[in-house]
């Protein structure tokens, strides 16, 4: 199934999340509590809402993106190009510019969006985030009525399940166990609130994040028994 998807006709992609406040104490007093319900099955007794904050990155409700980074492949005759690019800044405004790339380029049905766990965690967070700042969702996020097959997404982690439902790999594992190059000095993803926040380097976390999309197109190489990329085959632009 996978041979018969044109490389041209997929979109890779990956985002950066941090919590919606610097701490815990600037969220008012209502959200304070929502978010001492919201985590109280994780939290247990272990942690106080505020000692938990640094995780609000991983909820909509509480969090928000930072960096959507994308990659697809251009192939004419035997030169194969990735051409990466990221949309960053003010969270309105990016994922109004990847709303429009979705809707400019990869509307048609021939086009799918592939992540690493894209289906848990990265197409739900930048939905809900649209309907939040008011975006509407491009019909490659609107998965009202459809049927499963009708989704047009494709996750590395789940095509790496293979059928086990309680099976979790991590990209690093993923792409350490298929030989796919990585990058010694990224930061890991718990870092990115801090680095945002605190360091203030967003170029950093677009690096990051940019590092994770060209993974997810060499795992999606390796499944199909392709030649990986190559330094000079990855263009950001």
């Amino acid at each position: 199934m996978l041979d018969k998807i044109k490389l041209e006709h997929i979109l890779f992609l990956d985002i950066e999340t941090v919590p919606q406040e610097e701490f815990f104490n600037q969220m008012d007093p209502e959200m304070q509590t929502l978010w001492e319900q919201k985590t109280q099955y994780q939290r247990r007794d272990e942690f106080s809402p505020e000692e938990f904050y640094d995780r609000a990155g991983i909820w909509a409700e509480f969090g928000k993106i930072v960096c959507i980074s994308v990659g697809y492949f251009q192939i004419k005759g035997d030169i194969r190009n990735f051409r990466v690019t990221s949309f960053f800044g003010e969270e309105k405004q990016l994922l109004k510019d990847f709303n429009n790339l979705l809707n400019n380029h990869f509307s048609g049905p021939q086009y799918v969006l592939c992540g690493h766990n894209i289906k848990e965690f990265d197409i739900p967070f930048i939905a809900r985030r649209m309907i939040i700042n008011g975006v509407s969702l491009s019909g490659k996020l609107n998965l009202f009525g459809k049927k499963p097959w009708e989704i047009p997404h494709l996750d590395t982690m789940e095509l790496w399940k293979f059928g086990d439902f309680k099976h979790f790999t991590s990209l690093k594992l993923l792409s350490k166990i298929l030989g796919i190059p990585t990058s010694k000095d990224d930061i890991d993803g718990s870092q990115v609130g801090e680095v945002f926040y605190k360091e203030k380097d967003i170029d950093r976390i677009v690096t990051y994040c940019e590092k994770d999309v060209v993974a997810v197109a060499q795992v999606m190489l390796r499944f199909r028994n392709e030649e990986l990329l190559v330094q000079d085959e990855i263009l950001h632009v």
